[in-house]
């Protein structure tokens, strides 16, 4: 009888536990493997078309891989996952392990279906190299802070990187199809494991070595980009750290860049250990830091939101982050730092409205990912910026992007400001002819932030 494996998170062939377990159970019953991707309604309808468009490519790239077996449902994973088990008579569904809230109620679900149709659920391996809930504190606690969770990951480790099956054999069966690509504005990536490997070697070889240093600058390709295939499983955490240890040992990149691209990964997985331990997190503040009466409302509450997405605060730096957000559907790591900052502690609007335009525009759009770094920012989640860490866009600009690159290649109004004052246009005699007046003083907001900070703590 086929196996199924049902790929949710993890698309790609290789280093993929819950393939190669698939893969293994349909040999030793000498029969076929079903490929299955379950198009779900409520996340392909939540989602904004940077992420829709990204996984529409990448599930045709997956598509290819497999020779075109890939098997697309479109409908409840609850009812689609039973109902293909008993069409094909399969006794084990193959996935990866969910740990985000809905993926943890739908993946329950689906097994509590699954004896009716006389098969079970098989959970191998997860998107993390060490999954949510595992590591502990000595007194059997979460881990609340950072630091001692990423020393426990390093002393936990993790697998090597799971062989890709060769040969597999592929069942054929009924698909509903590939999701037609709806398009995006954005300038996204290849899609894609294929493509996602190229992108991750060219980083090992180009920009591993400085990327302690260089990381924080926008104005310089000095990222890897892998926020993407880590979302969508093309590449596994697992993968890059194999490679990246490697690079450690054979010397072609100093300890310093190798611990700091590691450190960044960590935070990917200890983000995602906070989420487990507190799904609430998705969308309330783990901690009250300001009193309710701080926050904007209304009208002017859409307006500062307004020009924050559009662009137009009159803050260069800040307005440049926003709009390559729409144009890439992605944001360099520093400036969604600078960004969140300003919006909430600027402009005074709830982290979770910056979060849920965050969403609708990032390819890399990953809910403990995404929200628990908006927290981090607002400082109300774990192991958090102080609220009192307020992050001054002109500064912020001066010394990551002291050319102003950055700043030039998404505000053309400001192309022809020379020197530092790109970062200040309202000092200039003039101010360049479509840039907006500055939405407010960064000075008094910051005070009018503390001072809000200040009455909470003595409330």
């Amino acid at each position: 009888m086929p196996t199924l494996w049902w790929c949710r998170r993890d698309l790609r062939l290789a280093d993929n536990p819950a393939l190669v377990a698939a893969v293994q159970a349909a040999r030793g019953a000498d029969d076929e493997v079903v490929a299955l991707y379950v198009l779900d309604p409520r996340l392909w309808g939540a989602a904004g078309d940077p992420r829709r468009a990204y996984l529409a490519r990448s599930l045709a790239a997956l598509d290819e891989a497999t020779g075109g077996r890939l098997v697309v449902r479109h409908g409840d994973p609850r009812a689609v996952v039973p109902a293909v088990a008993r069409e094909v008579e399969a006794r084990e569904v193959h996935v990866a392990a969910s740990f985000e809230p809905y993926g943890v109620a739908r993946d329950v679900a689906v097994e509590e279906a699954l004896p009716d149709a006389d098969a079970h659920l098989v959970r191998t391996g997860s998107p993390y190299a060490v999954a949510p809930g595992r590591l502990r504190t000595r007194t059997g606690t979460p881990f609340q802070v950072f630091t001692p969770f990423r020393d426990a990951w390093v002393e936990h480790g993790w697998r090597d990187p799971a062989p890709r099956p060769r040969d597999v054999p592929w069942a054929t069966l009924r698909s509903d199809g590939v999701p037609a690509d709806p398009g995006t504005d954005a300038r996204l990536p290849a899609a894609g494991e294929a493509a996602a490997r190229r992108r991750w070697r060219n980083f090992l070889a180009d920009h591993l070595a400085g990327y302690a240093t260089e990381r924080d600058r926008p104005d310089r390709p000095a990222t890897s980009g892998m926020s993407v295939p880590l979302k969508w499983g093309e590449l596994h955490p697992r993968t890059l750290l194999a490679d990246v240890r490697s690079a450690l040992h054979d010397g072609s990149a100093p300890s310093d860049d190798a611990l700091a691209y590691r450190s960044e990964l960590a935070w990917r997985e200890f983000h995602a250990d906070v989420l487990f331990h507190h799904p609430g997190a998705a969308q309330q503040s783990l901690r009250t830091v300001v009193p309710e009466d701080a926050w904007a409302e209304g009208a002017a509450e859409d307006a500062y939101l307004a020009a924050w997405a559009e662009g137009r605060t009159g803050y260069p730096l800040v307005d440049a982050g926003m709009r390559q957000l729409l144009g890439e559907g992605w944001m360099h790591n520093r400036v969604r730092m600078v960004v969140a900052s300003f919006l909430v502690k600027d402009l005074h609007v709830r982290w979770q409205r910056g979060a849920e335009h965050f969403m609708a525009h990032l390819a890399d759009g990953d809910v403990s990912q995404n929200q628990l770094n908006w927290q981090w920012v607002a400082g109300t989640g774990r192991d958090a910026a102080p609220y009192f860490r307020i992050f001054n866009p002109v500064t912020q600009g001066k010394k990551f992007d002291p050319d102003g690159t950055y700043v030039r290649r998404w505000v053309p109004e400001l192309r022809e400001v020379e020197g530092r004052g790109v970062h200040e246009p309202w000092t200039l005699r003039e101010l360049p002819a479509g840039y907006p007046e500055r939405i407010v003083d960064h000075a008094v907001e910051r005070k009018v932030s503390l001072d809000d900070f200040e009455r909470a703590r003595r409330a």
